[in-house]
C-alpha cells in the first residue's frame, strides 16, 4: 500500500519530488518532517541530470516504496 493516493501516477522525477514532499507532511514530528524534506531534496539534487529513462523509473519505484517504509513505520 502507498502512503498516499496516485502513487502510481508518479511518472516523472518533478511528479515524484511534490509527492515526496506531500508524504514529508504525514509524518508525526517538525524534525523528523525537517529531515526528510531536506533528504528529498538533497536525492533531487543528486539524481537531476539522470537521463536513462530505465534508470529514471526504477528511481521512482524505489522512493515510493521507502516512502511506503517511512510512514508506515
Amino acid at each position: 500500500m502507498a502512503p498516499l493516493p496516485n502513487a502510481e501516477l508518479v511518472q516523472n522525477s518533478l511528479q515524484l519530488y511534490r509527492y515526496l514532499l506531500r508524504c514529508c507532511k504525514q509524518l508525526p514530528e517538525e524534525n523528523i518532517r525537517q529531515h526528510y524534506r531536506h533528504a528529498v531534496r538533497q536525492s533531487f539534487k543528486v539524481h537531476a541530470d539522470e537521463d536513462n529513462p530505465e534508470r529514471i523509473q526504477q528511481i521512482i519505484k524505489r522512493a515510493i516504496e521507502d516512502a511506503d517504509w517511512v510512514i508506515n513505520k
